[in-house]
């Protein structure tokens, strides 16, 4: 079986939701967040790991498909940490993080958007007030421009990191975004996943994206532009028991975890290797 093969089954006519995404691999964009979607949600985020078949199927998946991109929340570092391709590799996978303010170029050195550098002292500042406000139990994460506070260690300290965060937010001018028991304030500026998606996509004739949180729903929403455009487009969510209705919702096409995803990357692998759907 090819790279990336999976145990998990794909639901009732996903084949024909995806078959679209195989009509011409050589112009097709897939698109994929990192944690929930092909990694498992963990009590620390230092600790996650994508599922074992992940990084050579993504390779897998770069030799058959115009663009292989992972556009996450999480450090372009650690992406290029746990999916960065072993030497000599071939097939390279666009690696897009803090929601695309960062990228690791064809070298592997990771390059920051340049509007993001007026941003750097004033995240770090948050990260330190945030730190001192609020108990070991909950993780304040400074990724560059951006800051994540997690409390799925401390759920009860929920409401007040939440009260905290938006007082950064007032007097900063940082924006906040709610995730998975963690609220992550970042700059207040026009990049996001959607926004990534779109560049990404430009003369694909077809593209999708897979994703498990509401911080992927801009990049659902950007899905639906290009498909106004004539962009053939799926939108996959990699669902579980703490997924927000409205992520299901905008999707075509709904999997059950990262054993989900990989299935329907899988699939694809499987079928662009065999040509035309």
């Amino acid at each position: 079986m090819p790279a990336g093969s999976a145990s998990a089954d794909l639901p009732d006519g996903a084949d024909a939701v995806l078959a679209p995404l195989v009509a011409d691999p050589s112009r097709t964009a897939v698109l994929c967040d990192f944690d929930g979607t092909l990694a498992p949600i963990v009590l620390d985020p230092a600790d996650a790991r994508p599922l074992e078949p992940v990084p050579v199927l993504l390779r897998s998946l770069a030799r058959r498909f115009a663009v292989v991109a992972i556009v996450s929340g999480r450090p372009a570092a650690f992406l290029a940490d746990h999916l960065g391709p072993p030497a000599g590799a071939a097939a390279t996978v666009g690696l897009h993080g803090i929601y695309g303010m960062e990228s690791v170029d064809a070298g592997g050195a990771v390059r920051p958007d340049a509007r993001v550098a007026p941003w750097l002292p004033v995240a770090e500042e948050v990260a330190a007030r945030l730190r001192h406000g609020l108990p070991e139990e909950v993780m304040v994460e400074l990724k560059g421009p951006a800051v994540t506070v997690h409390w799925r260690r401390a759920p009860d300290e929920g409401a007040r990191a939440a009260a905290l965060v938006a007082e950064e937010t007032a007097r900063t001018g940082l924006e906040a975004h709610p995730g998975r028991m963690s609220c992550e304030l970042r700059p207040p500026l026009a990049i996001d996943k959607g926004t990534v998606v779109e560049e990404l996509s430009a003369g694909c004739t077809a593209a999708c994206f897979l994703g498990d949180d509401v911080g992927d729903l801009p990049a659902f929403a950007a899905l639906g532009r290009l498909a106004t455009g004539g962009t053939a487009t799926v939108g996959i969510a990699v669902r579980d028991a703490e997924t927000a209705p409205e992520v299901a919702a905008a999707a075509d096409l709904v999997v059950e975890g990262p054993e989900g995803a990989v299935a329907v990357l899988a699939w694809l692998d499987r079928a662009a290797g065999d040509g035309p759907a």
